[in-house]
């Protein structure tokens, strides 16, 4: 008996340092917190039904097994989303007109940034990009195109389902194509998740071309100053190609840190600032969301403030591109949530793609450092991630896969999660394109290339 007592106590002594360690409250309010704010973005910025959009949140991986505990509650007087499981690890998301949402984290109230948007996007000239295409949605007149966008809207019989909800295909800067689901329109601004990196990336290239930032200095982070302090060698490169060699790898699992800064911090770049070094600079890649929020923090600084970020963003990008549909949100410290949330229409995703299909000029003005398009798309050690964007431009099995099944080899690609993708396709003079809800753990990749080997196939001649 006594033998049989000392291993029930041994077996209590671990499950509780296990839960010590992996802190299993916190992957639970990162869940609620991706419900909370995932439903406010989407219910108070896209205008989507609450419902539709908590059910389909649900589906995502790490969510499923907690579906049925799971809950949330919309207040549209206040404006504001909870989420919780089973009444306990509550979030709560919070909406403000033109800035989307932005999670409260207890009872401290996060920064609010002081930005008129209207006279943000006010325009004293025309945009410099031609308009791609007029009020109305544009019916493709080729059947063979029609039939490679009723395929991208298909749903198989089975879970998981696609849940496509935009499709855009631009070709010689105007939309040849598009289809939408029930309920969204040509300017209905849609989550972009992860595609918000390539965002980040554009800044990154505004702010080289006037000399502000370049890519191999030394990452501005005070933090890191000490000759001593081995992050010091980290470079700004190293943070846009995911090489910093901090331990902040990203899983999705709710217990990574990526996971746990974007849903359970305020300042979110403060918590990643923090992360230890496990390998050298420009030696090891893991994909990190926490690297792209640094270098949010990075743009902020360097603009001058969250007010001056957003100022930047509308007068050298969005407004140049007459992108009109889109929501930049901030976290609760005023640093835009460079990592996952930009919203923007299907035809706005479209117009930034154009801007690097373009090699970064629009009417003869150059708005991206020279040589940053082939920069930020050529491969980064021997993986298929560039500098914020996904590559066919690399010997990984992944770009080579997507190759013969039909994305052309010089193809880069803007990516988030649940298969949110802007498809730059050179060789084509194209831009593909795809946003909705594909739960499948690849985005439904398979889908995508389809499409564009479709679209590709329907243009020839």
């Amino acid at each position: 008996m006594a033998s049989r007592g000392w291993i029930v106590a041994a077996v209590g002594a671990a499950i509780v340092t296990a839960c010590l360690h992996y802190r299993p409250d916190r992957a639970l309010r990162v869940a609620t917190g991706v419900v909370a704010h995932d439903v406010c973005s989407k219910s108070f910025v896209s205008g989507l039904d609450p419902a539709t959009v908590f059910a389909e949140t649900v589906e995502r991986d790490g969510l499923r097994r907690l579906r049925r505990v799971l809950t949330f509650q919309i207040d549209r007087t206040s404006k504001t989303v909870g989420a919780s499981v089973g009444g306990l690890f509550a979030a709560r998301a919070l909406f403000h007109d033109g800035l989307g949402c932005v999670l409260q984290h207890g009872s401290k109230e996060p920064y609010l940034l002081k930005s008129d948007i209207a006279a943000l996007k006010s325009l004293k000239s025309p945009p410099l990009l031609a308009e791609i295409a007029g009020p109305d949605l544009v019916q493709p007149v080729n059947p063979a195109l029609r039939d490679a966008l009723d395929h991208a809207f298909e749903e198989p019989a089975e879970p998981p389902f696609r849940r496509t909800k935009a499709v855009v295909v631009v070709r010689d800067g105007k939309v040849i194509a598009e289809r939408y689901a029930a309920g969204i329109g040509v300017d209905t601004p849609l989550l972009g998740f992860s595609m918000t990196k390539s965002l980040i990336n554009a800044l990154l290239g505004i702010m080289s071309q006037q000399g502000m930032l370049s890519p191999s200095m030394p990452a501005p982070i005070p933090e890191w100053r000490a000759a001593s302090d081995p992050r010091h060698a980290i470079e700004v490169e190293h943070l846009m190609r995911m090489t910093t060699g901090l331990a902040l790898d990203e899983t999705n699992s709710g217990f990574d840190p990526s996971s746990q800064m974007i849903y359970l911090h305020d300042d979110m770049a403060g918590f990643a600032v923090d992360a230890p070094v496990i390998a050298p600079p420009g030696r090891r890649w893991a994909y990190s969301s926490a690297t792209t929020q640094l270098l949010a923090r990075i743009i902020r600084d360097a603009a001058g403030g969250p007010e001056q970020t957003l100022a930047l963003a509308w007068r050298e990008l969005f407004n140049p591109l007459g992108m009109r549909s889109v929501t930049l949100e901030f976290d609760g410290a005023g640093t835009l949530q460079g990592s996952t949330y930009m919203l923007a229409s299907a035809r706005d995703w479209a117009r930034f793609g154009l801007l690097y299909l373009d090699d970064g000029v629009v009417d003869g003005k150059r708005i991206l450092h020279e040589d940053w398009v082939n920069f930020s798309a050529a491969a980064t050690l021997d993986t298929d991630y560039g500098a914020g964007f996904w590559t066919n431009r690399s010997e990984h099995e992944r770009a080579k896969g997507r190759v013969r099944a039909g994305m052309p080899r010089d193809a880069f690609y803007a990516s988030g999660d649940l298969g949110q993708r802007t498809v730059i396709l050179p060789s084509q003079h194209m831009v593909v394109v795809r946003l909705g809800d594909a739960v499948a753990p690849d985005g439904d990749i398979r889908g995508l290339t389809r499409l564009i080997r479709e679209v590709i196939a329907a243009t020839q001649g």
